[in-house]
């Protein structure tokens, strides 16, 4: 029988033929090293970062996420009597601390430290408030929803009954009439807006008061929108009517690979923390935690500032674009109020075309789904998500957003060849090798 692989067989075979050079376990390893020099030389060090769902740690962070205390194991909650383990006095500080921080950085009452990925976070929800069977909205992913809160992640996991949140497709916003209508039909007990393609705030107050007509709730899946929430440039969820706020730190919250979960009400705090533990986290990386601690304190003193920037530089680069010849989604509404900006780039040949093209020139973009797209257009779709983390961080302003759509414009308006524009975004990449808005290197020094 031929063996099955969801991974690319050529890839595979590539690399089995690169081991099958040796028999040694040791230059193996050493293969997985120079891997890992390569990305960092390349992507961390040549290419313009675009991606929307990656931000660059500060380097406390990033030495945290290696330091010794990510071998240590503790399970359970913080205290002497909830750990299964002795000797974690320590560990119980670097953790208390996180929480604390985490509490400040949200205005919030409770948060939680331990879920090692965002999606977990969504499942924590679906398996505190909801048994299978049960109806929840969320919104598809055509018109920016994420497959955690879909029938192929979490959500459909516990066996939800999916209703979609009603969008109009011109303006990206909720239909707010369309919404009252099937939510008033369905009753579901969960509404849980988990927005991928993110580029302006949702009416979370509206939403919240007509769920809550039959007792259900709002759960605002701030998994992109994180940092910006924290740093005061978005809307505050859990001060419109959400109950629960789920949280990603590896994205605008420019933390380690985390999950985050923030709530007001004790109410909740023991259903959703006993499904954190024991049900989905038992031993949580405390070499993680440590360093979300520290973004979490980087974000308090610099957030305001850098996510302002952030948006700043979206709203800039949209434009940027626009006026360039590349149809940009949500022109009428000043492009965006978040961390990215969306392109429909099926003219030129599609998402996945796009990005790779762009790619060979040293920027790194996604292909995504926009409004138009069905199913079937999953690998293929229509539009291309730009985000403004990275280059933020690298110290970069409205100015350099014209630069860097001049380098795309040159790729899909002007077709010059990937090569020679990828040599002029290196040159302008190498000499940027800071990250600020840390406080390792503080801020930008064209801030003053």
């Amino acid at each position: 029988m031929t063996q099955f692989e969801v991974h690319d067989h050529d890839v595979l075979a590539k690399t089995r033929a690169l081991m099958s050079e040796t028999e040694s376990p040791k230059e193996w390893a050493d293969e997985v090293v120079k891997a890992v020099k390569r990305n960092e030389e390349w992507r961390g060090k040549r290419c313009l970062n675009l991606l929307a769902p990656e931000a660059p740690t500060s380097p406390t962070v990033r030495a945290l996420l290696s330091s010794e205390i990510g071998t240590r194991a503790a399970e359970g909650h913080i205290g002497r009597v909830n750990r299964w383990f002795a000797g974690t006095q320590h560990i119980d500080e670097v953790e208390a601390l996180c929480v604390e921080l985490l509490k400040i950085a949200f205005r919030c009452n409770y948060a939680d430290h331990r879920l090692m990925g965002s999606m977990l976070g969504n499942l924590t929800v679906y398996h505190a408030f909801t048994n299978p069977g049960d109806t929840v909205m969320t919104a598809s992913q055509p018109f920016g929803g994420h497959s955690s809160n879909r029938d192929d992640g979490p959500a459909g996991f516990r066996g939800l009954n999916i209703i979609d949140v009603p969008y109009n497709p011109e303006t990206l916003e909720v239909d707010l009439e369309k919404f009252a209508q099937v939510a008033r039909q369905h009753k579901p007990k969960l509404v849980v807006m988990g927005m991928s393609m993110t580029l302006f705030p949702l009416p979370v107050r509206e939403m919240s008061q007509i769920v809550s007509e039959w007792g259900g709730k709002f759960v605002f899946d701030g998994a992109h929108q994180a940092g910006l929430i924290a740093g005061k440039q978005f809307q505050d969820p859990l001060n419109e009517g959400a109950v629960v706020l789920t949280g990603s730190a590896g994205k605008t919250f420019s933390g380690p690979q985390s999950g985050m979960l923030m709530w007001n009400n004790p109410e909740l705090t023991e259903p959703l923390t006993t499904a954190i533990f024991p049900v989905l986290v038992a031993t949580h990386q405390v070499n993680r935690v440590a360093a979300l601690a520290v973004s979490a304190a980087e974000m308090i003193e610099y957030g305001e500032k850098y996510m302002s920037q952030i948006v700043k530089n979206s709203k800039a680069l949209g434009k940027a674009l626009s006026d360039r010849g590349i149809r940009m989604l949500g022109k009428e509404r000043g492009f965006s109020e978040t961390h990215q900006v969306i392109a429909d780039v099926k003219k030129f040949g599609g998402g996945l075309e796009v990005a790779h093209r762009l790619a060979e020139a040293n920027i790194v973009t996604n292909k995504n789904l926009i409004p138009g797209d069905g199913p079937e257009d999953w690998d293929r779709p229509s539009g291309l998500r730009i985000g403004t983390i990275e280059i933020t961080r690298l110290g970069l302003n409205e100015t350099d957003m014209e630069t860097i759509a001049d380098f795309m414009a040159r790729v899909l308006i002007n077709g010059e060849p990937t090569e020679s524009v990828g040599k002029d975004v290196v040159d302008f990449r190498l000499p940027k090798q800071d990250f600020y808005y840390c406080f390792d290197n503080g801020y930008p020094s064209w801030m003053g």
